[in-house]
């Protein structure tokens, strides 16, 4: 009980997700205007803060641009659209619209803002590579982070970071043109909150990483059978996600918002990989209890390091645990 009430602890960190390197090549892009243009350095945090909340607000309208996503209503998709409604209603959290996204890779995503409202998205890949009771958990776990309220939440932890990179870039710059102990001082208070960028952003990851194990653990309350189901439906993503081999030109750009992903497109071939060795043509549920019992190598975790999304071997026996 104690073991089990100390995992659900940490998993609630998963709330906190991360756009952090996102918002870092952001920041750097905004430092090298005002650095072009001349004006004061000191003005980067305030800047970064209002774009970062623009783009909260009007992602959700980026998002549907790039991956060519449309409204699905009731009669264009009765059997998807019922899958949300019912999960909605036992997520206890009000329905979101239901998205479509017109692309060959297999992937799902929640996103929503205060201007778009909230909305839960499945690609065609998704429905063409997964049987119907895969597609509803992972529905469920995309719901997960519409109750667990990630989307606005990733927005406000990533400003932590991207607040210490400008001010870092602001004392680098200062000390340039400043003199004596003065510079030294920008100088070194610029490293440190360099240093202090790497640090957080790594910690978000961590955290966007326990968020899809809340999500998954969502999905497995919510789902009958649900451990399973998702397990496979991951599985047959990774899978599928590795064949295609022109998925970056297909995808409408998937890189750019992977984090809100319920599988990262760029870790594909690493995780196929796993699953490659486990025995890609056995049933999907053999292919699951096969790659159950391989073991994550060094590779395997200083990888999973920088990614947002868990080792697709750790997650599956997060998801065997829950069973």
């Amino acid at each position: 009980m104690v073991d089990f009430m100390s995992g659900l602890w940490k998993l609630r960190f998963s709330m906190f997700g991360t756009l952090s390197v996102i918002i870092g090549l952001s920041t750097l892009f905004f430092a090298g205007i005002l650095y072009m243009t001349n004006i004061n350095f000191m003005l980067l945090p305030f800047i970064i803060v209002a774009f970062n909340i623009g783009q909260w607000l009007f992602a959700p309208y980026l998002i549907d641009a790039m991956y060519r996503v449309k409204e699905v209503a009731r009669s264009d998709n009765p059997e998807l659209y019922e899958t949300v409604e019912r999960l909605s209603r036992k997520s206890r959290i009000k329905m979101p619209k239901v998205m479509l996204a017109k692309i060959s890779l297999p992937n799902a995503f929640a996103y929503g803002s205060p201007v778009a409202g909230s909305r839960m998205a499945v690609t065609n890949g998704l429905l063409e590579t997964l049987d119907a009771d895969e597609v509803e958990a992972v529905i469920g776990h995309e719901l997960g982070h519409l109750k667990h309220k990630d989307v606005q939440v990733m927005m406000f932890v990533s400003l932590l970071p991207a607040l210490f990179y400008a001010i870092g870039l602001s004392m680098l710059f200062s000390s340039r043109t400043g003199r004596g102990e003065r510079s030294g001082g920008a100088a070194i208070i610029g490293l440190g909150s360099i240093i202090l960028y790497w640090v957080l952003t790594l910690f978000t990851l961590y955290l966007s990483r326990l968020r899809e194990y809340y999500a998954d653990r969502h999905s497995a309350t919510i789902v009958e059978d649900g451990p399973r189901k998702l397990s496979e439906g991951l599985a047959k993503i990774v899978h599928s996600t590795r064949n295609l081999k022109k998925h970056r030109r297909g995808s409408g750009g998937s890189s750019s918002f992977k984090s809100l992903f319920i599988a990262d497109p760029d870790r594909a071939g690493l995780d196929a990989k796993s699953l490659g060795q486990a025995g890609l043509h056995s049933t999907d549920q053999k292919l699951v209890e096969d790659v159950l019992g391989r073991r994550t190598t060094t590779l395997d975790m200083v990888v999973e390091l920088f990614s947002t999304h868990p080792n697709i071997v750790k997650r599956l026996k997060a998801l065997q645990a829950l069973a």
